[in-house]
């Protein structure tokens, strides 16, 4: 069997493809369609067990859904990962060739479990998201300097581009509705999610855009993805602090501001959230322990297709 690794930049694609006992053998193509297309041709033929790209903020997206297409078995991993594998593997040095190779000894060492590929449908939804998250974070920005601001005459543009900025946010925002009602899977998907107390309409554009696994993994397997999981930190006898760290820290932000809303309006974990304080727990513990507990209900939620029943039996986190 043979693993690709394919590191990409926005005009180029270096690419390993071999194995450790074959070597591995590395070519650079444009980052274009037709390059890529006609090197994916010549390898379709050999038995290749992962092609491996790194996540790069969308320029990886050409190459996944060439490889896709073709039939290829594709997978995205994480950066960090396979920065920290290739240094545990005595690689300090970095260039992109160095990069594929690694990829690709990736893929054969570590196997990263395949996933669905985002459609091109997914992928629009994802990035009008993201550009909605990008707008609202401009406008906080803009709305703070204008709190800090006095003069007339420096507060007059500020409040122009606030205006701006939120008549963007509103467009956006109707797009995404538009999106949503277009899809059936979404309609329902983001019923499902509005239907628990605390979840509003952009908590639930998040989860839809940036957790495509919600409901099709388990429950600590949803946690640990999203970074609400709290992670052990022991050596011997040494018993150390759990944390929570990693995962997608946009989704888990919208969780605890969710989470905040839900030990208001939502009396299942209301309950859950006082007790944890009557037990000793601080405000910020109880809060990412409701997080959990309200990602949990939604997974649950999603993967048996059943809306909130106040009843709701929360499920062991």
């Amino acid at each position: 069997m043979e693993f690709i690794g394919i590191d990409v930049s926005k005009d180029r694609v270096d690419i390993a493809i071999g194995s450790s006992d074959s070597g591995f053998s590395v070519l650079q193509l444009a980052n274009r369609e037709d390059a890529l297309a006609d090197w994916v041709a010549t390898v379709e033929d050999r038995s290749v067990e992962r092609v491996v790209l790194e996540a790069t903020g969308g320029y990886e997206r050409l190459a996944v859904r060439v490889c896709a297409t073709a039939g290829l078995p594709v997978v995205i991993v994480n950066p960090r990962q396979v920065r920290d594998f290739a240094r545990s593997m005595g690689e300090l040095a970095k260039t992109d060739r160095i990069d594929a190779r690694m990829l690709a000894l990736y893929g054969e060492r570590v196997k990263p479990p395949l996933r669905p590929i985002s459609s091109e449908e997914q992928e629009d939804f994802r990035d009008l998201a993201a550009r909605r998250r990008q707008l609202v974070g401009m406008l906080t920005a803009e709305k703070n300097r204008l709190a800090a601001t006095r003069k007339a005459r420096s507060r007059r543009p500020l409040q122009a581009h606030i205006r701006f900025l939120e008549k963007q946010v509103e467009n956006v925002e109707r797009e995404l509705e538009a999106m949503i009602e277009a899809s059936p899977l979404y309609r329902s998907t983001n019923a499902l999610l509005q239907s628990v107390p605390g979840v509003g309409p952009a908590v639930s554009i998040t989860l839809l855009a940036d957790l495509p696994e919600l409901g099709r993994l388990t429950r600590k397997q949803i946690a640990k993805l999203v970074g609400v999981a709290p992670l052990n930190r022991d050596s011997g006898n040494f018993r150390g602090r759990r944390s929570t760290w990693g995962g997608r820290a946009h989704v888990r932000s919208k969780l605890y501001m969710s989470a905040l809303v839900a030990v208001r309006h939502n009396a299942l974990l209301k309950t859950y959230y006082e007790r944890l304080l009557s037990n000793g727990k601080s405000a910020k513990v109880a809060l990412i322990a409701v997080a959990r507990k309200l990602l949990t209900i939604l997974n649950s939620i999603v993967k048996s297709a059943t809306p909130w029943d106040p009843n709701f039996e929360i499920p062991k986190a």
